[in-house]
Protein backbone atom coordinates (compact mmCIF):
# COMPACT_ATOMS: atom_id res chain seq x y z
CA UNK A 1 0.00 0.00 0.00
CA UNK A 2 1.13 3.52 -0.79
CA UNK A 3 2.23 5.57 2.21
CA UNK A 4 1.37 9.26 2.31
CA UNK A 5 2.61 11.91 2.08
CA UNK A 6 4.55 10.91 -1.01
CA UNK A 7 8.14 12.15 -0.95
CA UNK A 8 9.73 13.99 -3.87
CA UNK A 9 10.93 11.46 -6.41
CA UNK A 10 7.64 9.56 -6.31
CA UNK A 11 5.85 8.96 -9.59
CA UNK A 12 2.46 10.38 -10.55
CA UNK A 13 0.48 8.47 -13.19
CA UNK A 14 -1.79 10.61 -15.35
CA UNK A 15 -4.53 9.18 -17.56
CA UNK A 16 -4.84 11.57 -20.48
CA UNK A 17 -2.23 13.44 -22.47
CA UNK A 18 -3.88 16.78 -23.26
CA UNK A 19 -3.08 20.28 -22.10
CA UNK A 20 -4.33 19.74 -18.56
CA UNK A 21 -2.06 16.72 -18.24
CA UNK A 22 0.78 18.80 -19.64
CA UNK A 23 0.33 21.52 -17.02
CA UNK A 24 0.03 18.91 -14.28
CA UNK A 25 3.29 17.33 -15.47
CA UNK A 26 5.08 20.68 -15.49
CA UNK A 27 3.88 21.42 -11.95
CA UNK A 28 4.93 17.93 -10.86
CA UNK A 29 8.44 18.47 -12.17
CA UNK A 30 8.74 21.65 -10.13
CA UNK A 31 7.75 19.74 -6.98
CA UNK A 32 10.26 16.98 -7.69
CA UNK A 33 7.81 14.30 -8.80
CA UNK A 34 8.23 12.01 -11.79
CA UNK A 35 5.32 11.61 -14.22
CA UNK A 36 4.19 8.83 -16.54
CA UNK A 37 1.25 9.45 -18.89
CA UNK A 38 -1.17 6.88 -20.33
CA UNK A 39 -2.59 8.26 -23.56
CA UNK A 40 -3.76 6.63 -26.84
CA UNK A 41 -2.25 9.32 -29.07
CA UNK A 42 1.46 9.45 -29.75
CA UNK A 43 3.35 12.73 -29.30
CA UNK A 44 0.76 14.10 -26.87
CA UNK A 45 1.17 17.54 -25.22
CA UNK A 46 1.57 15.91 -21.79
CA UNK A 47 3.73 13.04 -23.01
CA UNK A 48 6.31 15.43 -24.44
CA UNK A 49 7.02 17.00 -21.03
CA UNK A 50 6.57 13.89 -18.86
CA UNK A 51 9.23 11.40 -17.92
CA UNK A 52 7.42 8.70 -19.87
CA UNK A 53 4.31 7.90 -21.87
CA UNK A 54 2.48 4.62 -22.37
CA UNK A 55 0.75 4.77 -25.74
CA UNK A 56 -2.40 2.68 -25.38
CA UNK A 57 -6.13 2.88 -24.86
CA UNK A 58 -7.59 3.40 -21.41
CA UNK A 59 -9.18 -0.05 -21.57
CA UNK A 60 -5.88 -1.82 -22.33
CA UNK A 61 -5.27 -4.18 -19.38
CA UNK A 62 -1.60 -4.56 -20.18
CA UNK A 63 -1.08 -0.81 -20.31
CA UNK A 64 -2.95 -0.29 -17.05
CA UNK A 65 -0.83 -2.97 -15.42
CA UNK A 66 2.32 -1.22 -16.69
CA UNK A 67 1.09 2.11 -15.33
CA UNK A 68 0.30 0.47 -12.00
CA UNK A 69 3.83 -0.87 -11.82
CA UNK A 70 5.38 2.51 -12.53
CA UNK A 71 3.39 4.97 -10.42
CA UNK A 72 2.74 5.61 -6.72
CA UNK A 73 -0.60 7.36 -7.26
CA UNK A 74 -2.74 7.82 -10.36
CA UNK A 75 -5.04 10.63 -11.45
CA UNK A 76 -6.74 11.77 -14.67
CA UNK A 77 -6.87 14.97 -16.65
CA UNK A 78 -10.29 14.76 -18.31
CA UNK A 79 -13.59 13.17 -17.41
CA UNK A 80 -14.06 10.94 -20.46
CA UNK A 81 -11.57 8.42 -19.09
CA UNK A 82 -13.64 5.29 -18.36
CA UNK A 83 -14.38 4.84 -14.66
CA UNK A 84 -13.61 1.14 -15.24
CA UNK A 85 -9.97 2.07 -15.91
CA UNK A 86 -9.72 3.61 -12.45
CA UNK A 87 -11.37 0.57 -10.91
CA UNK A 88 -8.84 -1.66 -12.67
CA UNK A 89 -5.96 0.39 -11.26
CA UNK A 90 -7.46 0.10 -7.79
CA UNK A 91 -7.68 -3.66 -8.25
CA UNK A 92 -3.94 -3.54 -9.00
CA UNK A 93 -3.40 -1.85 -5.60
CA UNK A 94 -2.79 1.61 -7.02
CA UNK A 95 -4.15 4.60 -5.12
CA UNK A 96 -6.38 6.62 -7.49
CA UNK A 97 -7.45 10.19 -6.78
CA UNK A 98 -10.05 11.37 -7.43
CA UNK A 99 -11.71 7.96 -7.28
CA UNK A 100 -13.97 6.26 -9.82
CA UNK A 101 -17.14 7.21 -7.92
CA UNK A 102 -16.56 10.93 -8.55
CA UNK A 103 -15.81 10.25 -12.20
CA UNK A 104 -18.87 8.05 -12.70
CA UNK A 105 -21.26 10.66 -11.26
CA UNK A 106 -19.95 13.45 -13.45
CA UNK A 107 -19.92 11.31 -16.61
CA UNK A 108 -23.72 11.04 -16.47
CA UNK A 109 -25.49 14.40 -16.45
CA UNK A 110 -28.66 13.01 -14.91
CA UNK A 111 -26.76 11.31 -12.09
CA UNK A 112 -24.71 14.48 -11.62
CA UNK A 113 -27.79 16.67 -11.12
CA UNK A 114 -29.40 14.12 -8.82
CA UNK A 115 -26.21 14.11 -6.75
CA UNK A 116 -26.11 17.92 -6.62
CA UNK A 117 -29.62 17.98 -5.18
CA UNK A 118 -28.85 15.22 -2.70
CA UNK A 119 -26.04 17.26 -1.16
CA UNK A 120 -28.32 20.27 -0.76
CA UNK A 121 -27.33 22.43 -3.72
CA UNK A 122 -29.67 23.72 -6.43
CA UNK A 123 -29.62 23.13 -10.17
CA UNK A 124 -31.85 24.02 -13.10
CA UNK A 125 -34.93 21.86 -13.51
CA UNK A 126 -34.30 18.88 -15.77
CA UNK A 127 -35.68 15.63 -17.13
CA UNK A 128 -34.01 12.46 -18.45
CA UNK A 129 -34.73 11.73 -22.10
CA UNK A 130 -34.56 8.23 -23.59
CA UNK A 131 -36.61 8.90 -26.71
CA UNK A 132 -39.02 11.22 -28.47
CA UNK A 133 -41.91 10.49 -26.09
CA UNK A 134 -39.74 11.48 -23.10
CA UNK A 135 -38.59 14.62 -24.88
CA UNK A 136 -42.13 15.66 -25.80
CA UNK A 137 -43.30 15.21 -22.21
CA UNK A 138 -40.25 17.03 -20.83
CA UNK A 139 -40.82 20.01 -23.13
CA UNK A 140 -44.42 20.21 -22.00
CA UNK A 141 -43.30 20.33 -18.35
CA UNK A 142 -40.18 22.49 -18.62
CA UNK A 143 -41.27 24.78 -21.46
CA UNK A 144 -39.13 26.36 -24.15
CA UNK A 145 -36.46 27.38 -24.75
CA UNK A 146 -34.76 24.34 -23.24
CA UNK A 147 -31.34 22.78 -23.76
CA UNK A 148 -31.04 19.17 -24.92
CA UNK A 149 -27.69 17.53 -24.07
CA UNK A 150 -26.32 14.06 -24.50
CA UNK A 151 -26.41 12.30 -21.15
CA UNK A 152 -22.77 11.29 -21.53
CA UNK A 153 -19.74 12.90 -23.15
CA UNK A 154 -19.93 16.16 -25.07
CA UNK A 155 -18.05 19.31 -24.05
CA UNK A 156 -17.36 22.84 -25.32
CA UNK A 157 -20.84 23.05 -26.83
CA UNK A 158 -20.67 19.65 -28.52
CA UNK A 159 -23.53 17.17 -28.12
CA UNK A 160 -26.15 19.78 -27.27
CA UNK A 161 -28.83 21.78 -29.03
CA UNK A 162 -31.36 24.44 -28.01
CA UNK A 163 -35.03 23.73 -28.60
CA UNK A 164 -37.11 26.88 -29.04
CA UNK A 165 -40.32 25.29 -30.30
CA UNK A 166 -41.76 21.87 -29.37
CA UNK A 167 -42.01 21.10 -33.08
CA UNK A 168 -38.19 21.05 -33.20
CA UNK A 169 -38.03 18.00 -30.89
CA UNK A 170 -37.52 15.27 -33.53
CA UNK A 171 -34.79 17.25 -35.31
CA UNK A 172 -33.07 18.12 -32.04
CA UNK A 173 -32.99 14.49 -30.95
CA UNK A 174 -31.58 13.48 -34.35
CA UNK A 175 -28.93 16.23 -34.09
CA UNK A 176 -27.43 14.56 -31.00
CA UNK A 177 -27.59 11.13 -32.60
CA UNK A 178 -30.78 10.03 -30.79
CA UNK A 179 -28.63 9.16 -27.79
CA UNK A 180 -29.78 9.07 -24.15
CA UNK A 181 -30.05 12.69 -23.12
CA UNK A 182 -31.09 15.25 -20.56
CA UNK A 183 -33.36 18.24 -21.12
CA UNK A 184 -32.49 21.26 -19.01
CA UNK A 185 -34.76 24.22 -18.37
CA UNK A 186 -33.35 27.60 -19.33
CA UNK A 187 -31.66 29.37 -16.43
CA UNK A 188 -32.52 33.05 -16.19
CA UNK A 189 -29.08 33.99 -14.89
CA UNK A 190 -27.27 37.30 -14.72
CA UNK A 191 -23.81 35.82 -15.13
CA UNK A 192 -21.83 32.59 -15.15
CA UNK A 193 -19.43 31.96 -12.29
CA UNK A 194 -17.18 29.14 -11.18
CA UNK A 195 -15.35 28.15 -8.05
CA UNK A 196 -12.24 25.98 -8.09
CA UNK A 197 -11.80 24.00 -4.91
CA UNK A 198 -9.53 21.33 -3.48
CA UNK A 199 -9.82 18.69 -0.77
CA UNK A 200 -6.80 17.01 0.75
CA UNK A 201 -6.37 13.49 2.05
CA UNK A 202 -6.94 14.82 5.57
CA UNK A 203 -10.30 16.33 4.59
CA UNK A 204 -9.04 19.92 4.51
CA UNK A 205 -10.82 22.09 1.92
CA UNK A 206 -9.46 25.18 0.16
CA UNK A 207 -11.24 27.36 -2.40
CA UNK A 208 -9.93 30.06 -4.71
CA UNK A 209 -11.86 33.30 -5.27
CA UNK A 210 -14.85 32.93 -7.57
CA UNK A 211 -14.29 33.68 -11.26
CA UNK A 212 -16.68 35.19 -13.80
CA UNK A 213 -16.83 33.36 -17.13
CA UNK A 214 -17.84 34.39 -20.62
CA UNK A 215 -18.64 31.80 -23.29
CA UNK A 216 -19.17 31.99 -27.04
CA UNK A 217 -20.61 29.08 -29.00
CA UNK A 218 -20.48 26.90 -25.89
CA UNK A 219 -16.72 27.44 -25.49
CA UNK A 220 -15.12 29.39 -22.64
CA UNK A 221 -13.48 32.57 -23.91
CA UNK A 222 -12.50 34.47 -20.76
CA UNK A 223 -12.43 34.11 -16.98
CA UNK A 224 -12.01 37.18 -14.77
CA UNK A 225 -10.95 36.46 -11.20
CA UNK A 226 -11.62 37.44 -8.55
CA UNK A 227 -14.98 38.10 -10.19
CA UNK A 228 -16.08 41.73 -9.93
CA UNK A 229 -18.43 42.13 -6.99
CA UNK A 230 -18.24 38.42 -6.15
CA UNK A 231 -17.64 38.94 -2.44
CA UNK A 232 -21.39 38.64 -1.92
CA UNK A 233 -21.46 35.12 -3.40
CA UNK A 234 -18.05 33.78 -2.35
CA UNK A 235 -19.31 32.21 0.87
CA UNK A 236 -22.26 30.57 -0.89
CA UNK A 237 -20.04 29.24 -3.69
CA UNK A 238 -17.57 27.80 -1.18
CA UNK A 239 -20.39 26.13 0.75
CA UNK A 240 -21.60 24.44 -2.44
CA UNK A 241 -18.09 23.30 -3.33
CA UNK A 242 -17.58 21.88 0.15
CA UNK A 243 -20.85 19.89 -0.06
CA UNK A 244 -19.78 18.45 -3.40
CA UNK A 245 -16.26 17.58 -2.24
CA UNK A 246 -17.42 15.94 0.96
CA UNK A 247 -20.37 14.20 -0.73
CA UNK A 248 -17.96 12.54 -3.14
CA UNK A 249 -15.28 11.89 -0.49
CA UNK A 250 -13.09 13.68 -3.03
CA UNK A 251 -9.33 14.08 -3.11
CA UNK A 252 -7.90 16.62 -5.54
CA UNK A 253 -9.07 19.74 -7.37
CA UNK A 254 -12.46 20.18 -9.01
CA UNK A 255 -14.38 22.96 -10.72
CA UNK A 256 -18.00 23.85 -10.03
CA UNK A 257 -19.71 25.93 -12.72
CA UNK A 258 -22.49 28.13 -11.39
CA UNK A 259 -25.32 30.35 -12.60
CA UNK A 260 -25.88 33.48 -10.52
CA UNK A 261 -29.55 34.50 -10.53
CA UNK A 262 -30.87 38.02 -10.11
CA UNK A 263 -31.96 37.22 -6.53
CA UNK A 264 -28.42 36.15 -5.59
CA UNK A 265 -29.08 32.40 -5.63
CA UNK A 266 -26.49 30.10 -7.18
CA UNK A 267 -27.44 27.12 -9.33
CA UNK A 268 -24.91 24.39 -10.12
CA UNK A 269 -24.51 24.02 -13.87
CA UNK A 270 -21.80 21.35 -14.02
CA UNK A 271 -19.13 19.70 -11.90
CA UNK A 272 -15.73 18.96 -13.43
CA UNK A 273 -13.77 16.33 -11.42
CA UNK A 274 -10.35 17.67 -12.40
CA UNK A 275 -8.34 20.82 -12.81
CA UNK A 276 -10.47 23.19 -14.87
CA UNK A 277 -10.16 25.73 -17.67
CA UNK A 278 -11.71 28.43 -15.45
CA UNK A 279 -8.91 27.86 -12.92
CA UNK A 280 -6.05 28.68 -15.28
CA UNK A 281 -5.96 32.22 -13.89
CA UNK A 282 -4.47 30.81 -10.67
CA UNK A 283 -1.18 30.12 -12.47
CA UNK A 284 -0.33 33.83 -12.42
CA UNK A 285 -2.74 35.18 -9.83
CA UNK A 286 -1.94 33.00 -6.81
CA UNK A 287 1.02 31.64 -4.90
CA UNK A 288 -0.31 28.09 -5.35
CA UNK A 289 -2.09 27.36 -8.62
CA UNK A 290 -4.67 24.65 -9.29
CA UNK A 291 -2.14 22.24 -10.84
CA UNK A 292 0.25 22.33 -7.88
CA UNK A 293 -2.71 22.08 -5.53
CA UNK A 294 -4.06 18.98 -7.24
CA UNK A 295 -0.67 17.30 -6.88
CA UNK A 296 -0.40 18.38 -3.25
CA UNK A 297 -3.83 16.89 -2.53
CA UNK A 298 -3.34 13.53 -4.22
CA UNK A 299 0.19 13.17 -2.79
CA UNK A 300 -1.03 13.84 0.75
CA UNK A 301 0.82 17.13 1.13
CA UNK A 302 -0.70 20.14 2.93
CA UNK A 303 -2.88 22.28 0.70
CA UNK A 304 -1.33 25.54 -0.46
CA UNK A 305 -2.66 29.10 -0.08
CA UNK A 306 -5.51 30.15 -2.37
CA UNK A 307 -5.82 33.90 -1.87
CA UNK A 308 -5.43 36.08 -4.97
CA UNK A 309 -2.17 38.01 -5.24
CA UNK A 310 -3.38 39.68 -8.43
CA UNK A 311 -6.63 40.00 -10.30
CA UNK A 312 -6.32 38.20 -13.63
CA UNK A 313 -8.24 37.89 -16.88
CA UNK A 314 -7.63 34.57 -18.58
CA UNK A 315 -8.31 34.38 -22.33
CA UNK A 316 -8.44 31.09 -24.21
CA UNK A 317 -6.53 31.07 -27.49
CA UNK A 318 -8.52 29.06 -30.01
CA UNK A 319 -7.31 27.93 -33.42
CA UNK A 320 -5.39 30.58 -35.35
CA UNK A 321 -5.58 32.99 -32.41
CA UNK A 322 -2.38 31.35 -31.20
CA UNK A 323 -0.60 33.17 -34.04
CA UNK A 324 -0.90 36.31 -31.92
CA UNK A 325 1.86 34.94 -29.68
CA UNK A 326 4.33 37.66 -30.73
CA UNK A 327 2.11 40.57 -29.76
CA UNK A 328 0.96 38.84 -26.58
CA UNK A 329 4.55 38.15 -25.56
CA UNK A 330 5.25 41.89 -25.91
CA UNK A 331 2.52 42.82 -23.40
CA UNK A 332 4.23 43.55 -20.05
CA UNK A 333 1.36 42.21 -17.92
CA UNK A 334 0.55 39.16 -20.08
CA UNK A 335 1.68 35.64 -19.24
CA UNK A 336 1.46 33.24 -22.20
CA UNK A 337 0.81 29.51 -21.78
CA UNK A 338 1.01 27.43 -24.97
CA UNK A 339 0.07 23.76 -25.13
CA UNK A 340 2.52 22.49 -27.74
CA UNK A 341 -0.20 21.36 -30.11
CA UNK A 342 0.30 21.13 -33.85
CA UNK A 343 -2.33 22.24 -36.32
CA UNK A 344 -4.38 25.23 -35.06
CA UNK A 345 -7.77 23.92 -36.14
CA UNK A 346 -10.80 26.21 -35.69
CA UNK A 347 -12.04 26.02 -32.11
CA UNK A 348 -9.07 23.96 -30.92
CA UNK A 349 -7.63 25.12 -27.59
CA UNK A 350 -4.04 26.03 -28.40
CA UNK A 351 -3.14 27.96 -25.27
CA UNK A 352 -4.24 30.73 -22.97
CA UNK A 353 -3.00 34.07 -21.78
CA UNK A 354 -3.31 35.45 -18.26
CA UNK A 355 -3.38 39.24 -18.09
CA UNK A 356 -2.57 40.62 -14.66
CA UNK A 357 -4.69 43.56 -13.53
CA UNK A 358 -2.41 45.62 -11.32
CA UNK A 359 -5.26 47.36 -9.47
CA UNK A 360 -5.99 44.25 -7.38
Amino acid sequence: MTRFPLPPGSTIGILGGGQLGRMLALAAARLGFEVVVLEPETDSPAGRVAGGQIVAGYDDDGALAELAGRCDVATFEFENVPAAALERLQALDVEVAPGPRALAFTQDRVEEKNFVRRVGAESVDFAPVDGLADLTAALERLGVPALLKTRREGYDGKGQVWIRDPAEAPAALAAIGSRPAILEARADFVRELSVIAARGRDGAVACWPVGENRHAGGVLRTTSAPAPGAAAVQEKAEAIARRVLEGLDYTGVLGVELFELSDGRLLVNEIAPRVHNTGHWTQDGCACDQFEQHLRAIAGWPLGPTQALHAVEMENLLGAEVERWREIAAEPDARLHLYGKGEPRPGRKMGHVNRIRREA
